[in-house]
């Protein structure tokens, strides 16, 4: 299996993250959703980076007063962390609580460079 812990996909996270921070900041908050899920996609691999986009979704859950995101997001912080530790990811995964949280997803073309081994198309 391929290292899937790249520099570029870390930087590609902390761009989306940087993103996402902002958008909450300034109150855009289904911005700031879309953009965390974007972010998702990439920190998987590192527990902290996984663990921050499911912090940041449950933020958002709060602020919308929306409790099955606020009630996924708890569930998702309390397994997503070690699941990147073990390795086990669903690839493409967007991570907020309108998806099943072991269901695969479709990688959006601009990030599928970032997510998978070279020639996996």
């Amino acid at each position: 299996m391929a290292n899937l812990k790249t520099p570029a996909r870390r930087d590609a996270y902390e761009r989306e993250a940087a993103a996402a921070r902002a958008a909450y900041a300034r109150g855009e908050l289904a911005e700031a959703f879309r953009l965390a899920e974007r972010a998702h996609i990439l920190g998987q691999p590192w527990f902290e980076a996984h663990s921050w986009t499911h912090w940041l979704m449950l933020k958002i859950g709060c602020r919308r007063r929306d409790a099955r995101e606020v009630l996924g997001q708890v569930l998702r912080l309390s397994t997503g962390g070690l699941l990147s530790l073990l390795g086990w990811l669903p690839h493409g995964n967007t991570g907020g609580a309108d998806v099943p949280p072991k269901k695969p997803m479709p990688i959006p073309d601009d990030l599928r460079t970032y997510c998978e081994a070279p020639g996996a198309r």
